[in-house]
């Protein structure tokens, strides 16, 4: 399951940085890119906080210095 956690989120993180080369070489026109990119942003942030958690749910929120 993680590993498609991981596979969602790093071809949404692609969606938010090739379309913007894409137009700037004139391959596809700024509304294309505008919808490319917010798939990829809500593609991103759906999936990447459950697999960027690392801590244990018994470790404190703080740790003392």
């Amino acid at each position: 399951m993680k590993a498609l956690l991981y596979v969602i989120s790093f071809l949404g993180l692609a969606l938010t940085v090739v379309p913007a080369f894409l137009v700037f070489a004139g391959a596809i026109p700024w509304e294309t890119h505008a919808t490319l990119m917010f798939a990829g942003t809500v593609a991103w942030f759906v999936t990447a906080p459950f697999w960027m958690h690392t801590g244990s749910p018994d470790a404190p929120a703080n740790p003392a210095p």
